[in-house]
């Protein structure tokens, strides 16, 4: 059976507000993904499905396995408030589905249901405020970058757009908000009217209407919408309206108007309008085609498998290549995560690679962590540790994976404590399954199996991380995912084996 995903913009959170497409996608789906709060606004409507809810930051969590799901022929349906196609999971699922070589004619099937975004939703119970040229902008810079929001909010502001303002604060964000008003206050009057709605339509809606030079006196939140007024924007008895233009050709107040019907599009009736359309156009092309596109970049980089020294030389290529605007940052797992803004991408991961270091994934991937072989004195298992990194390291998987290697007995790099432990000893290799290194409940990983022959450990790892990326639910830690699988590459959950202590040479 054909699976099918619908992702489902289901408006303000109020049944009133949900489209009834919105209702039958939901009614007809076998399994319902989507974030913890927006699951529980539709509880009603979800008795007996499949409910899969992650948090905050897990959206491509939820993409996969919204996807997952509908390859195993179920119905899914991905939801978020508002519509779907702004700020929703629209385009994520595409773009998930296209690294996946999804193409329409061949692959599940995909429907888009819109709802009543936020500006929509807001504007209502202000009254009348986008009844012009409008335009939405998020203050979040965990995605786009914070010099890229400024500069859409200047050329909005500059050209007198209404602007509605989602995600603009948060626990951690406080100074967007502060810096959107400095921007906007140097086109903008201090008294333009500006709107803050909080959970429209839902049971802890607040409406307040203030102005620009005033708005930070008030409560703004991430469940807050900011409406900014422009130029022509108006408060009349607690109502928010921008005039769309009527009162140019229209008097608004006669039933008899100046210019009849037949009159009222011709040139002379509209001298402000534009004559070269074309060449204002062309100019506007130009404009946006040239700047070039940068690409985020993110990527794991280290000496090597076994190798824990970085000359002196790589460190001062590192520096070069990541530049004064790039980041880098040391991490327990024996890497440098550098992050970067790039117009070439490949270039930079090929400069890394020529100095000698070795490049890979960071996220949701399988993590490598292997020891130094006591400087490569023992290394005997280090053909096995690099031969593993070479198949599986960077491997996509439902959450972050790692692979811990140890080259004796002694395991003193902490192998027995990551989600897959691998420690060579007396030849041969043992298996540790489920440590968790973090938490209060931390604890090593279960001892699966002893004196694996080196010929077959790379097929026995291979299982496991077969099994936990098809199996596994986004976002799900392997130790979780063991426990509940209860078997997982032959190993059965709970079943242990008397660890032996271990000397050092082995």
């Amino acid at each position: 059976m054909a699976g099918k995903l619908f992702v489902v913009g289901f408006g303000p959170g109020s049944v009133d507000h949900m489209t009834k497409r919105a209702r039958e996608a939901i009614a007809e789906s076998d399994v319902i993904v989507g974030y913890k709060t927006y699951v529980d606004l539709v509880k009603d409507l979800i008795h007996g499905k499949e409910v899969i809810c992650t948090g905050m930051t897990e959206e491509v969590g939820r993409a996969q396995e919204a996807i997952k799901q509908a390859e195993r022929g179920k119905k899914v349906a991905v939801i978020s408030s508002g519509d779907a196609g702004l700020y929703g999971m629209a385009g994520l699922v595409y773009e998930v589905l296209i690294e996946k070589g999804w193409k329409k004619e061949t692959g599940v099937g995909v429907e888009i249901i819109p709802g009543i975004s936020a500006i929509h939703s807001c504007a209502a119970l202000l009254g009348a405020p986008i009844m012009h040229d409008a335009c939405t902008i998020s203050l979040s810079d965990h995605l786009t970058p914070w010099h890229m929001i400024a500069k859409r909010i200047e050329a909005a502001a500059a050209a007198d757009f209404v602007i509605a303002l989602y995600n603009p604060k948060s626990g951690r964000r406080t100074q967007q908000i502060v810096e959107a008003q400095r921007i906007l206050l140097t086109y903008r009057s201090p008294n333009t009217p500006v709107g803050l709605v909080k959970s429209a339509y839902r049971e802890r809606q607040h409406v307040v209407i203030t102005n620009l030079g005033d708005m930070l006196q008030h409560e703004i939140g991430m469940l807050t919408t900011v409406i900014i007024g422009n130029s022509s924007t108006f408060v009349h008895d607690g109502l928010m309206i921008t005039p769309r233009g009527y009162e140019r050709k229209y008097t608004l107040s006669s039933a008899v108007q100046p210019l009849k019907p037949h009159e009222r599009l011709r040139p002379e009736a509209e001298p402000w309008a534009l004559a070269n359309v074309r060449t204002l156009a062309e100019e506007a092309y130009e404009k946006v085609t040239s700047p070039k596109k940068m690409e985020r970049l993110e990527v794991a980089v280290s000496p090597g498998v076994a190798n824990k020294t970085l000359t002196p030389q790589q460190m001062t290529n590192i520096a070069r290549i990541v530049g004064e605007r790039g980041t880098i940052v040391y991490t327990p797992d024996h890497y440098l995560k550098v992050t970067m803004e790039t117009e070439r991408p490949d270039e930079v991961i090929a400069s890394f690679l020529a100095a000698g270091l070795t490049v890979a994934p960071v996220g949701d991937v399988l993590v490598m962590k292997a020891c130094d072989f006591c400087d490569g004195e023992k290394k005997d298992a280090i053909p096995y540790a690099e031969q593993l990194y070479k198949q599986f390291g960077g491997t996509s998987l439902p959450k972050e994976l790692r692979l811990g290697f140890n080259g004796c007995g002694m395991a003193c790099y902490g192998a027995v404590n990551e989600d897959i432990g691998v420690v060579y000893r007396k030849g041969a290799f043992d298996l540790f399954l489920g440590g968790k290194t973090v938490g209060r409940n931390a604890h090593p990983g279960q001892l699966v199996a002893e004196g694996i022959h080196p010929d077959d450990i790379v097929a026995t790892i291979a299982r496991i991380i077969e099994q936990y990326k098809e199996e596994g639910y986004a976002n799900e830690r392997f130790h979780k995912f063991f426990e509940r699988k209860r078997e997982v590459g032959g190993f059965v959950y709970g079943q242990t084996m008397k660890v032996e202590s271990a000397a050092c040479g082995e």
